[in-house]
Parts: C-alpha cells; structure tokens; sequence
C-alpha cells in the first residue's frame, strides 16, 4: 500500500478495536488487515503489538497451542479509554474530510 505511514495510526486502532473486541494474535491480526487492504509483516507488526503492550494499551499472555506458544493481546482499560477517544476524533476527522466537501 503506498502512503502506508499516512495510515500507520489507523492500522493501531484497527488492531487495538480488534483486541477491545476479542483476544489477538500476530498471524490473525495480520489476516485481519489484509481483509481491510493492509498488508503487514509479522516484523512490522509485531513491534507495533509490543509498543501498544508497553504503553499499557494492551495486555499480552503466552497461551498454549498445540505444541507452540503464542502471544495473545487484549485491550486494557486505558486502550478501551484511549479507543473510545479515538473514535470520536476519528468521527470529527471524518466530517472534516467527508461531509463539508
């Protein structure tokens, strides 16, 4: 996608409405995106998740599969709040580039 650092902030509340939603994993999420036309690596991706975990927006668990381990992410409380914000600034966003024009 070209432009992508234009959407780099979408992709986040993409995959933080997606955590708020359900638990998350890296290969879901990333199927996920692309059903939207984002297409990220697991290298790209992965330090957005442990950004987003360490800013308090996500939470991360190891959870068995089978014989692997992956990490799974959930919204928190502050990236639901933070989610919530957002969708309103998003909603404004919206109007500004959509509705008056």
């Amino acid at each position: 996608m070209k432009n992508q650092d234009l959407y780099s902030g979408l992709i986040r509340l993409l995959i933080l409405h997606h955590a708020a939603e359900e638990p998350i994993f890296g290969l879901g999420i990333i199927e996920e995106l692309a059903r939207h036309g984002y297409k990220l690596s697991a290298g790209t991706l992965y330090p957005i998740l442990h950004r987003l975990e360490k800013r308090g927006y996500l939470s991360g668990s190891d959870q068995r599969d089978g014989r692997k381990y992956r990490r799974v992410y959930q919204a928190t409380g502050k990236g639901r709040t933070a989610l919530k914000q957002a969708k309103q600034r998003v909603r404004e966003l919206f109007g500004e580039l959509f509705e008056k024009g």
